[in-house]
């Protein structure tokens, strides 16, 4: 029996460890990885998946730290993927989001995961995309995705995951940022956390205001007020997320999510493949030799990497 074979089973009955083994498997690129998920393939699509995501320091991790306690509450089986910055040093996550977890680590139905980005465009490693798969297949019932932050480059969150909830915090000049980040579009639910402080009033007001001027969508995002570390607003952001998914399903939204999401997936593991194969048809020396020149101011960029085309 494959070494895959042998984890299929385990991994089908959530087993926690078999899970993280997986998981494991597809963040180091181990050779059972593509077998094990073709088997899987045909199971998924049952867990609903949520992102959380917004600027450093509106507490994410609290949040979904209250999230996660709440849908257990109700008997159900958790899913946290924690992307977290990739340490300079080891290539591996920090762990931070873990750490400010501990309430929730300490319960069996509920996995957390912190994955490093490993500098992938979007704050999501494409690790990530498949872990979201392996604790669908592995039975969880919500899989909550909080990102590092928001930024330009980082709002391919939206694609990974059916609805998305961008937090924001008042005194943090948030309403501004979101129009930097061009959130706009990416919201499906708009969260003020810590909406006991001052200024939670004109966060609101700021949000109302962007949302009159961007494009109509057919959701109108709702805005939320939230005081995650006393467990406040909870109940109706649950409600929320479920009102949204029920929408998804009535309008052909969890079709069209599942399309742009396959598209990430495709392009980003072409990507890869195609960067993999390149370099092993030069080898490591040409490689080294065009990133020195390109640094030296030798050659450009374009021309090294057209000549390495050329190649192929």
């Amino acid at each position: 029996m494959s070494p895959s074979a042998e984890l299929l089973e385990p991994l089908r009955r959530g087993e926690a460890r078999a899970l993280g083994r997986a998981i494991s498997w597809m963040e180091n690129g181990h050779p059972g990885a593509r077998e094990l998920m073709s088997a899987l393939w045909p199971h998924l699509g049952r867990a609903a998946v949520v992102g959380i995501t917004g600027s450093p320091g509106a507490g994410k991790s609290t949040l979904t730290d209250q999230l996660a306690r709440a849908l257990r509450a109700e008997g159900q089986k958790v899913g946290i993927l924690a992307v977290d910055p990739t340490s300079p040093f080891s290539g591996g996550a920090i762990l931070g989001d873990r750490i400010r977890m501990g309430r929730c680590a300490a319960d069996p139905g509920i996995f957390i995961r912190s994955m490093a980005t490993r500098g992938a465009l979007g704050g999501l490693a494409r690790a990530t995309q498949d872990a979201i798969d392996l604790l669908d297949a592995a039975g969880y019932d919500t899989i909550l995705v909080e990102t590092v932050g928001v930024g330009q480059d980082e709002v391919d969150v939206v694609s990974c995951v059916q609805t998305c909830c961008v937090v924001l915090v008042p005194g943090m000049g948030d309403e501004i940022q979101a129009i930097k980040a061009g959130i706009m579009e990416v919201a499906d639910l708009f969260v003020i956390n810590k909406a006991d402080r001052d200024g939670a009033d004109q966060v609101e007001q700021g949000i109302e205001a962007m949302k009159s001027l961007s494009c109509v969508r057919p959701w109108d995002p709702p805005v939320l007020r939230t005081v995650a570390q006393q467990g406040q607003g909870i109940p109706e952001l649950i409600a929320r997320i479920r009102e949204h998914g029920l929408w998804l399903r009535a309008h052909g939204g969890l079709e069209r999510k599942a399309r742009e999401r396959a598209r990430l997936r495709f392009e980003s593991l072409l990507a890869e493949a195609a960067s993999r194969r390149a370099k092993a048809r030069v080898g490591a020396p040409w490689v080294e030799a065009g990133i020195q020149a390109i640094a030296d101011r030798v050659r450009d960029p374009y021309s090294v990497v057209a000549e390495l085309l050329d190649k192929l």
